[in-house]
């Protein structure tokens, strides 16, 4: 590997771990912030990440059952 990849992956690397420990202060001061009701706003974010992340399978599988569909009846 050249200098310069390597630097870049250095400077990758940085920016990640900034990221990271940025998300970890977030987290921290919510955690802080909302106290009790922690688990109940915990929840809510999992389940709504959750339909999210589902919701955008189904349209991911129906759209290649469509092409599937499409690709079938120019065959015939």
């Amino acid at each position: 590997m050249t200098l310069i990849a390597t630097e870049e992956l250095r400077s990758m690397k940085i920016f990640r771990l900034a990221g990271l420990a940025l998300a970890l202060v977030v987290a921290l001061l919510f955690a802080v912030f909302v106290g009790d009701q922690g688990p109940w706003y915990f929840a809510w974010v999992i389940g709504t990440v959750m339909i999210v992340l589902i919701s955008g399978a189904g349209a991911v599988l129906l759209d290649a059952q469509e092409d599937g569909v499409a690709n079938t009846e120019k065959l015939s």
